[in-house]
């Protein structure tokens, strides 16, 4: 996307990328509507999914090669 446009900003572009994995990760994460149903516990509530959502948000920015950079603020200099 960023290559068609060389004036378009990385971070919105970004930002738009996040906005609609978001809002189709919430859409495919809807409890079925059992109130029993244990595969849908963790996400049957607004709350449960938000935690839901934050565990997978931490766990997989900690398995990216991308989570610590050489130009980190708190990178160590030799």
């Amino acid at each position: 996307m960023a290559d068609k446009d060389r004036d378009a900003d990385l971070w919105d572009i970004a930002d738009g990328l996040l906005a609609g994995a978001l809002q189709y990760w919430l859409y495919s994460r809807q409890p079925c509507g059992d109130p029993r149903c244990q595969d849908c516990m963790p996400i049957s509530t607004a709350e449960g999914r938000m935690a839901e959502l934050k565990r997978l948000i931490e766990q997989l920015a900690a398995e990216s090669e991308y989570f610590h950079t050489p130009t980190d603020s708190n990178a160590g200099r030799a």
